[in-house]
């Protein structure tokens, strides 16, 4: 079968829904909108915005919005839920828009595979002073082995990695999703953003706060995302 985003738009599509998976609903949205509520930015752009799920959720707040991404079939999805809105296909490493009081990565970052061309353009989205916002998987969840946990036949289950500090693509695939995110140690995108000049302002790793007790507390015990903001100085 094929992989990658455009093979797998509409079981994503499927996946999200009205309300979005476990983690955007239960660990990542609350502290991401507290975040930009605090911020208050008149336009925010979305970089891999998907199906526009967070751009609907940040225009029902009363901010301009712009969407993009490279996967055709969730940017048709997101114009089709929110035709007022502005959305693009484009891929962060090429794209070419004005800059924007926020821009969000809302765990797209490890989508992207020329991180550093990537963050070029992301940088040069940002206007003078204003702010970065990222939701990203953990490095320890993207350097898994077997993608997770292993209930062995005796004793707790464990959740193994390797290779940590070993860049490298890796494929993932869950209900009809098949695609390649791409593993990084954590120090590498802390040393691009640094390399940029910008200023670290906050650094999460949020509980899961809600969902199936069982799904929750697995979360807990090892977290698959942390959350940052960055300033670009004025």
């Amino acid at each position: 079968g094929m992989t990658g985003w455009d093979a797998s738009a509409q079981a994503w599509i499927a996946i999200q829904g009205e309300d979005g998976d476990f983690g955007r609903r239960f660990v990542l949205d609350a502290p991401m909108l507290a975040l930009v509520d605090g911020l208050a930015p008149a336009t925010v752009l979305d970089v891999g915005c998907g199906e526009g799920r967070f751009c609907r959720m940040l225009a029902a707040r009363g901010i301009a919005t712009c969407g993009i991404d490279p996967t055709a079939a969730l940017i048709e999805r997101a114009r089709a839920l929110h035709p007022e809105g502005d959305y693009r296909v484009e891929a962060a490493e090429a794209m070419t828009v004005d800059a924007h009081d926020l821009v969000v990565c809302y765990l797209s970052l490890i989508d992207m595979p020329d991180l550093d061309a990537a963050l070029a353009r992301i940088v040069a989205a940002i206007r003078p002073g204003g702010h970065l916002l990222i939701a990203n998987l953990t490095a320890f969840n993207t350097a898994a082995v077997h993608l997770g946990w292993v209930k062995p036949l005796i004793g707790e289950p464990s959740f193994p990695i390797d290779h940590y500090l070993d860049e490298r693509p890796r494929r993932t695939a869950w209900r009809g999703v098949d695609i390649v995110n791409h593993h990084r140690p954590l120090k590498r995108y802390m040393q691009a953003l640094l390399g940029h000049g910008l200023v670290l302002t906050h650094f999460d790793e949020p509980p899961a706060t809600g969902g199936p007790a069982d799904k929750r507390d697995r979360y807990n015990r090892v977290p698959n995302f942390h959350i940052m903001g960055w300033k670009k100085p004025a």
